[in-house]
């Protein structure tokens, strides 16, 4: 099989193939070794069942005594046939010093010469050593019959090579069905891996799976929204450098608890929600999945801005429609009156309308300078109105354009006149510069705060926990370097001159 043709392969058939040549090459090569191990035991323990016999024989009474008589074969034949079979060696040969055979299990060899090395024997050592004879290839022992310090004869005992060979063949038998089995448990559990694997890769091969993760850490990397995935325990298992910049999450965010990273709240709903996280309104949505819970996060906080900016010029367009509806009665009155000749009443009646907006629009104009927030108030004033209200910009306003962003300016009076409206009937709006700094002052004559964090993400007069107004005001006061006071329905905001 080429190296071109297992590429093709998925990377679990690849990690089959490989299991089962390494289970196989394992085995097979434990098998051999220890068929090697086994011989050499066998071999050994030959050799010292040979000395042990030749040993006992050279030391026998028997032997001895059969050795002056005439003829020592006729009762040392007996005995070494009688030892040979207790014993389960092949022969007990029992010698002259010169090798001249006394027993033999063939009768015909009983009278000629040893077969084998005697030097060491005659020397009066015992030894084993691995020759052939009359019988075949042995491992033998061959041991001297010492009396008074001489050498009186030899005795050799040996076990041949062949019955060794046979039970090594009974052990390989064995041995064999043993590593039949260790193959078959390997393949086994070599498969049943492979298979798991194929699952979790989705039998997809190494090249598939490489370009997989270069699109998902290209991707991951490359888009601007957050992307985090948090699994079932609440673990952050995947977060994106976006997610990272947007959520202020340190490099070692992954594998960690999200309760440790704080994002709780930012996590808790399934819906998406807008959170303030730091300086940034961020847009947040969950969606469960098999591995956890997906987590897409968006950067709202320049949309947010505008679309602030985008309600106060509607706001100001609707006081506007307000007042031309409110204008159109008055007309429409002032004509009637002319109609039935009572001209006096209407001129008064038009005189009067006409200097009324004319102070409220010269009266908020004169005090606040910078011309978007004055626009602003004009329109909260006949949004007021509108509502049954009254917003009331005090006779000591006074505000010049100062450089500040006009943005954060709408977002910091809108929101707080907006909150005012929705809680009291009379608003009362401030605004000036000391030598500290620009002082805004909304107060209305509602109940005022319960105690509540009022710049927290959620906390509105309706109670519905989806306010996010007097947040962003927090934020903008922050990001321009200010400070907010609070004391029961009045809000007093400084800000320093750039």
């Amino acid at each position: 099989m080429g190296v071109t043709e297992m590429r093709g392969w998925s990377l679990a058939g690849q990690m089959l193939v490989l299991q089962l040549l390494v289970v196989a090459v394992t085995v097979t090569g434990g098998a051999a070794l220890a068929l090697v191990q086994a011989h050499e035991l066998l071999t050994e323990e030959a050799g010292a069942t040979a000395t042990a016999v030749a040993v006992s024989v050279a030391a026998s009474p028997d032997v001895l005594d059969a050795l002056d008589q005439p003829d020592p074969t006729v009762r040392l034949q007996p005995y070494a046939e009688r030892v040979r079979g207790a014993t389960g060696v092949d022969f007990v040969t029992i010698m002259k010093p010169d090798g001249t055979r006394y027993t033999h299990p063939t009768r015909g060899e009983i009278g000629k010469r040893f077969l084998g090395h005697t030097g060491r024997a005659l020397a009066g050592e015992t030894f084993t050593e691995t020759y052939t004879g009359t019988l075949g290839a042995s491992k033998r022992a061959v041991t001297p019959v010492m009396v008074d310090g001489r050498v009186r004869a030899l005795v050799s005992a040996g076990i041949t090579i062949d019955r060794i060979s046979a039970r090594l063949r009974d052990r390989l038998a064995w041995g064999a069905l043993v590593v039949a089995l260790a193959l078959s448990l390997g393949a086994a559990g070599t498969w049943l891996v492979t298979a798991r694997l194929r699952r979790q890769t989705h039998g997809l091969g190494p090249v598939e799976l490489g370009r997989i993760h270069e699109h998902h850490d290209a991707v991951l990397h490359a888009v601007r929204e957050g992307l985090l995935l948090v699994g079932r325990d609440g673990t952050l298992t995947l977060c994106n450098d976006a997610a990272r910049l947007l959520l202020g999450l340190p490099a070692d965010a992954e594998g960690r608890h999200v309760r440790e990273l704080g994002l709780e709240e930012v996590l808790a709903d399934d819906e998406e929600r807008v959170h303030l996280v730091g300086d940034r309104v961020l847009a947040v949505n969950s969606a469960a999945s098999r591995l956890g819970t997906v987590v897409t996060v968006r950067d709202h906080t320049e949309l947010q801005a505008l679309t602030g900016q985008l309600d106060a010029e509607r706001g100001f367009a609707d006081s506007l429609r307000s007042a031309a509806h409110e204008a159109a009665n008055r007309l429409h009155t002032v004509i009637t009156l002319v109609e039935l000749g009572r001209t006096e009443q209407a001129v008064a009646l038009g005189t009067a309308e006409l200097r009324a907006a004319q102070e409220l629009t010269d009266r908020v104009v004169g005090a606040v300078r910078e011309p978007v927030l004055a626009a602003l108030l004009l329109g909260k004033c006949a949004e007021a109105a509108e509502r049954g209200g009254e917003l009331v910009i005090t006779d000591d306003s006074e505000l010049d354009d100062l450089g500040l962003d006009p943005r954060e300016l709408v977002t910091i009076v809108g929101n707080l006149i907006d909150n005012a409206i929705d809680a009291a009937t009379r608003v009362e709006a401030h605004l000036s510069a000391d030598e500290r700094g620009v002082v805004i002052r909304v107060s209305d004559d509602g109940p005022g705060l319960t105690g509540k964090d009022a710049f927290e993400k959620g906390w509105t007069t309706k109670g519905d926990g989806h306010g996010l107004g007097l947040a962003l005001v927090g934020q903008a006061v922050r990001r321009l370097g200010g400070s907010i006071e609070v004391a029961g329905s009045a809000f007093t905001v400084r800000l320093p001159v750039p």
